[in-house]
């Protein structure tokens, strides 16, 4: 994401007005919430678990900086090499300088939310090193240049017509074809040949169990475990906020994780990877390497009521209920990640200077919250970014740019508000007034832009105060 503060605004206006994105993502949108509602059919059972769930995602934030370091310790002592970055910058560098000990040209990856976040594919091609992205969603976007639209289904804002247009023209050039077996191969065969070809394989962690050092990866495409398996060097890509304490703890989470996020009941593979290849195995990495990404997520670990926002298991589900998101499609908040979890992650990552105005980006309606399958208050994280926003905390910044989005005017208006409440006669003569000239208000200025889409306040012909004296009630 580039350095400048995201327009939300005139970008959500423009997805707006695109037809065909809509179509996409209604159509797509509703197919996920029936599947969702359909695979959680019991609703005791589905609140049992997200208690659960929730309980081991607070657990295991309780115990951070411990089992970081438990899991560090069994990862080395399984023959994984363990390194630590607080920045973007910083973990570009290391899995940049694993590659040039490799002499490594390519690196297959397979889907992770870490390495977009890293710019990870630029900074590498920048220097001369190709990355190939094999989860087929990761692919058709980096074909046509673009942002993952949705962190779970990196497409879903194209449709079937709009990718043999691109596989037309980037693929197969010149062969137009809308079967998705024939696309599904297209794309297989070139992936293929990345596969075995490929200097180093990459992939991103759902979950780190400190207690046996094992990196579970989460698919349905195989991708994941050819990119682990068939290079000689495998790299994975962490926040630190995915370790679990212990193998137990990775059930319910996984069982919530692909219910919540495409209404199945179990992934097609579900990977465990403790070490390289040992002697006598016939496949596996010769070598594998953890980074573990901080940028930011420290300083939410140490903020009591943000460090919710770590409970994310990276479902989708919030995107998907969410009648914003469902609307303008992932592209318009211009982050890598987008929706409601976009909404309070991005700004504590990037500042709210650069992004506080996604926080705003919600009616507060807590469709987001009643979904979350860990339960994130994500509504109540939405208010403290916004009070934030203009209202830095005494003491400490807990949010880059706190106070940022302060402005003067506004300040003067709410301290007029302030003034008029603040005594009775000024108070009813000031609605008195309003009761006599609500009606001629102007649909100029901010007053426009709200009446573009809602009706114009109708302000009552008399105060309460008057119809209260009117009926002859007498205050004591």
């Amino acid at each position: 994401m580039a350095e400048q503060a995201i327009n939300f605004t005139a970008r959500a206006h423009d997805a707006l007005k695109d037809v065909q994105l809509r179509t996409n993502f209604r159509r797509a949108m509703d197919g996920l919430i029936t599947k969702r509602r359909a695979v959680f059919d019991r609703q005791e059972e589905l609140e049992s678990l997200r208690d659960l769930g929730a309980d081991v995602r607070r657990n295991a934030l309780a115990k951070l900086p411990d089992l970081l370091e438990q899991l560090e310790s069994n990862c080395i002592a399984n023959g994984i090499q363990v390194h630590w970055a607080e920045t973007k910058q910083q973990a570009n560098e290391i899995v940049l300088s694993i590659a040039r000990g490799h002499g490594a040209k390519s690196i297959i990856k397979g889907k992770s939310m870490v390495s977009e976040e890293m710019h990870l594919n630029q900074f590498m091609a920048d220097r001369g090193i190709e990355c190939l992205e094999s989860d087929l969603g990761e692919y058709i976007i980096q074909l046509d240049n673009e942002m993952p639209s949705h962190i779970i289904m990196p497409a879903i804002h194209k449709n079937k017509d709009q990718i043999a247009r691109l596989f037309e023209r980037e693929v197969n050039k010149g062969h137009y074809t809308e079967d998705v077996d024939e696309l599904t191969a297209m794309a297989r065969q070139k992936l293929r040949e990345a596969f075995m070809s490929a200097d180093i394989g990459m992939s991103g962690v759902n979950f780190a169990v400190a207690e046996t050092g094992t990196l579970c990866l989460v698919e349905n495409e195989g991708n994941g475990r050819m990119c682990t398996t068939v290079p000689p060097v495998h790299i994975a890509v962490m926040g630190i906020e995915k370790v679990v304490e212990r193998l137990d703890d990775v059930p319910p989470l996984l069982s919530l994780l692909t219910r919540s996020a495409t209404g199945q009941p179990i992934t097609t593979y579900f990977n465990m990877i403790s070490s390289p290849r040992k002697e006598g195995e016939r496949d596996g990495p010769e070598e594998i390497h953890l980074v573990l990404f901080d940028n930011g997520r420290s300083r939410m670990y140490a903020d009591d009521e943000l460090r919710q926002t770590l409970q994310c298991i990276r479902c989708g589900a919030c995107m998907n209920h969410c009648p914003v998101y469902t609307r303008i499609g992932g592209h318009a908040y211009a982050a890598v990640y987008p929706g409601p979890i976009g909404k309070i992650l991005t700004p504590q990552i990037d500042g709210i200077e650069q992004a506080g105005e996604l926080a705003t980006a919600s009616s507060l309606c807590g469709a987001c919250g009643e979904v979350c399958p860990v339960r994130i208050p994500i509504p109540q994280l939405l208010v403290r970014l916004r009070k934030e926003s203009v209202n830095p905390p005494v003491g400490t910044e807990a949010v880059p740019g706190s106070g940022s989005k302060r402005r003067g005017l506004e300040a003067r208006i709410w301290g007029w508000w302030s003034a008029m409440h603040a005594k009775p006669g000024r108070y009813r003569f000031l609605t008195g007034l309003g009761a006599r000239l609500g009606g001629a208000l102007p649909k100029v200025g901010v007053l426009k832009a709200w009446t573009s889409v809602r009706s114009k306040p109708r302000v009552a012909p008399k105060t309460l105060h008057q119809l209260v004296r009117e009926k002859g009630i007498r205050s004591e």
